[in-house]
């Protein structure tokens, strides 16, 4: 009886919060399908009217071209953070030097600092190498401030794998290049979706520096392109609902896709032996 009822409570809890975290996508997408004259009568309606010229309108105002800038600019940074601090995590976790820990305790440190404090100086240095108002002014900033955590993830996820491996493999006469890419590297999997997973979210929703580094309409990113519906006077909010609902969809996408190799990943390290 008591088993059953706890049963019972665990399902209450968990079908609330389903609730709350399922009902602003609910609304959201129920939104995207009304007009401006119905969502003003009634905004916290979930059905109504079902137009498709939210959807419509999005496209004429160039939601494909932001898209498509923000996908491309998105992989790109990851694929280059994944490559990039899975080399750095192997010597950092596997390999004896002098500044081992020093470089380690500057990974860390680097988490500590405000993004948007390094605004003026991203914005100097980008007009001075002539990357100013372009996609690739972005790459940098975005990588640059991904590092870190992923570095620290991947750092902690490759002290669990066993080293007898690479003891076996060192006396079959691998080279430390080998060992990572063919023994070392495939093992991440987990850690790599997991932080695949963060940075593609952190870097799809990212304005300031967008905003700062990009002037031209159509070069923007997604969360640039949104002002689109800002008018003077009015605000049309079944339309950016409508552009994001578009957006997420990368997101959920991604997520879904990686979900149990996400999981993995962070319970990955979190006990030791």
């Amino acid at each position: 009886m008591l088993s059953a009822f706890k049963r019972i409570s665990l399902y209450a809890v968990a079908l609330l919060f389903l609730f709350f975290t399922g009902y602003p996508f609910l609304y959201m997408l129920a939104t995207s399908f009304k007009t401006q004259a119905y969502f003003f009568e009634s905004p916290t309606s979930l059905w109504g009217t079902f137009v498709w010229e939210n959807y419509k309108l999005v496209f004429e105002l160039g939601i494909d071209r932001y898209f498509v800038n923000s996908l491309l600019i998105s992989i790109i940074s990851v694929v280059i953070v994944i490559l990039t601090s899975a080399m750095v995590s192997f010597p950092l976790s596997r390999i004896r030097f002098k500044l081992n820990r020093p470089l380690y305790f500057l990974f860390l440190a680097g988490m500590m600092i405000p993004v948007h404090t390094t605004l003026i100086p991203v914005y100097v240095l980008t007009r001075e190498i002539g990357l100013y108002d372009s996609l690739w002014s972005l790459t940098g900033p975005y990588v640059a401030f991904s590092l870190p955590i992923s570095i620290i993830i991947l750092t902690q996820f490759v002290k669990e794998i066993p080293k007898e491996l690479d003891e076996a493999a060192i006396v079959d006469g691998s080279t430390h290049a080998r060992l990572f890419w063919s023994i070392i590297f495939p093992l991440l999997t987990p850690a790599i979706a997991t932080i695949g997973i963060y940075n593609f979210i952190h870097i799809w929703n990212e304005f300031v520096f967008g905003l700062i580094l990009i002037t031209t309409p159509s070069k923007m990113t997604l969360p640039l392109g949104l002002r689109a519906f800002y008018g003077e006077f009015s605000v049309n909010i079944p339309g950016i609902m409508a552009a994001i609902t578009l957006g997420t969809l990368p997101l959920l996408i991604a997520y879904f896709t990686a979900q149990e190799k996400v999981v993995k990943g962070l319970s990955a390290g979190a006990v030791k032996g």
